[in-house]
């Protein structure tokens, strides 16, 4: 057991990427609960869960791509190679902006048949086109400000994004209130203000992020030149490792969503519940989404200088770190769900109910997801993509997909707690075949020798 606890110098080293990270997953995380928490001040919730699966999936194939880059970056940071590392911070600036592209161009042709799809409420359909035709507009500045996010990451300066974070939330909370309930003058717009909110706190965010990067001269910020002179010795090896960590994003974010098709033959009074649960959920993520990227950080560096044991070792250290925060976290939340879910004002009482059950149930989820993000991280700051597609969207759309469906539709359960509860085993065999691959070391490689 003693290789899982590292000495203090570590964990102040990985607090001090960690902790930043988490705050800034907190705020990424609280635009999505602030709009879900004011639009069921007006009973929009599942309008706005609904249309926001398309902002959902944008973001997870922006991950896809901007951490695929990452992993470069990070490697060429550990290596002081300055000239790839701006290459690679361009390469993922093409990547998030063609992605973004992508996916208001889908809203703007398929929106309302995509909304149907996946709920069809003639209410749902009506007020979540409105916020997507809005939202919409928000991927690409969404998806850029990720890409510079996540370099910050892998220069270990992680207070600049934190910051900017802070003013893009402050942002999205103000203009929600003044537009979705029309204050200082403003008309109440509803929906469509909450849409506006966004789409104002991303743009501000991103221009921030260029104004600075440029300003303070940040080692991956260069000319147009640097930036995007990429030749086939470069980008070949690269998206190599990019290309699996595309298409895993996209097959787990699209997978990700079906659940919500098979959750809505549930109706929706259930999915009001769960988009409430959901965002909750969210908030503790941001332990996961710390702890995962300062893995993948100080992993991806550690390999980057050529210290192959040292980074296993690293990896340990982080794995010791998941067990006791996952203790911590399964008791904060089964004990805090009620008074979280009050927030939201349900006046259903067996919403009410199913909304505290499925919060519950999301700390069994997120206990077993802390030792799968370890994995993940350690595997994605090693290029090993193709086994991280396997663990990740396969045994989704192998196990967790089918599990969800076959309950509802086959078992008939129409609990969605119960449903919820009964998929947990995707994540118990993820895990399991996870720390195989883990153990085994074959992950642990030197990618800056690659181009």
């Amino acid at each position: 057991m003693k290789k899982f606890f590292a000495p203090f110098s570590f964990y102040k080293k990985a607090g001090s990427i960690a902790v930043p990270l988490a705050l800034q997953s907190i705020l990424s995380s609280s635009m999505g609960i602030i709009d879900s928490l004011m639009v069921s001040w007006i009973g929009m919730v599942s309008a706005v869960g609904t249309a926001a699966q398309l902002d959902t999936l944008a973001i997870t194939v922006s991950f896809g791509a901007i951490s695929g880059t990452g992993i470069f970056c990070a490697q060429f940071f550990g290596a002081k190679d300055h000239r790839n590392l701006k290459r690679s911070f361009g390469l993922s600036l093409v990547l998030s902006f063609s992605v973004g592209l992508l996916f208001t161009l889908i809203s703007s042709l398929f929106g309302a048949q995509i909304i149907k799809f996946y709920l069809n409420d003639s209410d749902v359909i009506r007020y979540g086109g409105m916020y997507l035709n809005i939202v919409k507009f928000s991927f690409i500045p969404s998806a850029l400000s990720f890409a510079f996010s996540y370099v910050y990451r892998a220069i270990h300066n992680t207070k600049v994004p934190l910051f900017i974070g802070i003013i893009s939330m402050v942002t999205n909370v103000l203009f929600n209130y003044i537009l979705i309930f029309g204050k200082f003058g403003f008309p109440e717009m509803g929906v469509e203000g909450a849409a506006i909110a966004t789409l104002m706190a991303q743009c501000l965010g991103l221009a921030i992020h260029i104004v600075f990067a440029i300003k303070t001269n940040q080692p991956f910020m260069g000319s147009i030149k640097e930036l995007f002179s990429f030749d086939t010795k470069f980008v070949k090896p690269v998206m190599k490792r990019v290309y699996p960590l595309i298409f895993n994003e996209l097959m787990f974010g699209f997978g990700s969503t079906l659940f919500i098709k098979a959750f809505g033959s549930l109706g929706t009074k259930s999915m009001d519940a769960y988009y409430v649960g959901n965002k909750i959920s969210e908030i503790f993520f941001f332990v996961v989404m710390g702890l995962s990227n300062a893995t993948a950080v100080i992993v991806g560096n550690t390999l980057g200088s050529g210290d192959i044991e040292k980074a296993k070792e690293d990896g340990n250290y982080f794995i010791g770190m998941a067990g006791v925060l996952a203790v911590i976290s399964t008791i904060l939340i089964v004990v805090f769900a009620a008074p979280m879910v009050s927030v939201f004002g349900l006046k259903d009482a067996s919403v009410f109910s199913n909304a505290v059950t499925i919060v519950r149930v999301f700390s069994i989820r997120i206990s077993l997801r802390l030792f799968i993000v370890i994995v993940f991280a350690s595997l994605r700051a090693g290029g090993d993509s193709k086994m991280l597609t396997f663990l990740d969207s396969g045994i989704m759309w192998l196990i967790g997909l089918p599990l969800a469906f076959f309950a509802v539709n086959v078992l008939k359960i129409q609990e969605i707690s119960l449903v919820f509860l009964f998929i947990q085993l995707e994540q118990l065999a993820r895990m399991s075949l996870g720390l195989i691959r883990y153990k085994s070391g074959k992950w642990a490689v030197n990618l800056t020798k690659t181009v």
